[in-house]
């Protein structure tokens, strides 16, 4: 039986470009529960144009080990690199982006124009998912964000970067603190009164752009409805946006991800 080859750059939680003879919807199922490689939480993905090439991966090779097995299956998974994966992959290339739950349902999203009207000075929590994993505070839009950490020359940078921003009133964070010094965790592993003190240097020192908040984006520990706008695939020369549908959205055309999300 012919199946159909895809090639896939996995972006959490490990970083890998492999090819498979797998639907994304069986591919994610096979990532949570379908192999040795058992894995319990969010899967994210992206589907890359079959055609793609680079002298840094031996695409060709992987694309070959695709043989069905000899009962008939389909080939799962043949890694092709689990290195510098996304700075090696032109974001042309990347056409479709994946998202899936501990349940393994999938939510498939398309790139689209990026044409949201920032707030100046606005204070916002980017949560960086591939290949760096932080939380950082920051007065940069999500544009902006992109173009600063995959700066060359940015000691704390990238060449290209996978990236979300945390859904937070911070405005409305620091009134309740005030009022309750003891309020809960609005983001995991994130102390609140860290959070209050990060977000008073950054109003008080003008010039300063960003502050870390965290040393891992705990990606696993949210809800896909803590994260605003979509994701944002970013470098020096381009950028694509997957926007993220309103929950409402996201129920009305995938109700079993909403569930679960």
């Amino acid at each position: 039986m012919d199946y159909q080859n895809h090639l896939y750059m996995i972006l959490h939680p490990n970083y890998s470009l492999v090819g498979s003879q797998y639907s994304p919807g069986e591919f994610a199922a096979h990532y949570m529960s379908g192999s040795t490689r058992h894995y319990n939480g969010k899967v994210v993905f992206a589907e890359i144009d079959i055609n793609y090439r680079h002298e840094f991966f031996n695409i060709d090779r992987g694309i070959e080990g695709l043989v069905a097995h000899d009962d008939g299956r389909p080939k799962a998974t043949k890694f092709i690199a689990t290195y510098r994966v996304l700075e090696h992959v032109n974001i042309d290339a990347i056409q479709r982006l994946y998202l899936t739950t501990a349940s393994a349902i999938v939510l498939g999203l398309d790139p689209e124009p990026y044409n949201i009207q920032h707030k100046p000075d606005f204070i916002r929590i980017f949560a960086e998912i591939s290949p760096i994993r932080m939380l950082v505070l920051t007065r940069m839009t999500f544009p902006e964000f992109g173009k600063a950490i995959t700066d060359p020359n940015n000691p704390k940078g990238v060449p290209s970067i996978f990236y979300t921003q945390i859904e937070l009133n911070l405005a409305e964070f620091m009134t309740e603190i005030e009022k309750n010094p003891f309020l809960p965790m609005p983001i995991p592993n994130v102390h609140p009164s860290k959070l209050r003190d990060a977000v008073t240097e950054l109003r008080s020192i003008p010039d300063k752009q960003t502050k870390g908040l965290s040393l891992d984006s705990n990606l696993n520990l949210m809800s896909y409805r803590n994260f605003r706008h979509g994701f944002m695939f970013a470098s020096q020369s381009n950028s694509k946006f997957f926007r993220l549908p309103s929950p409402e959205e996201i129920e009305d055309t995938n109700y079993r991800f909403a569930r679960d999300m």
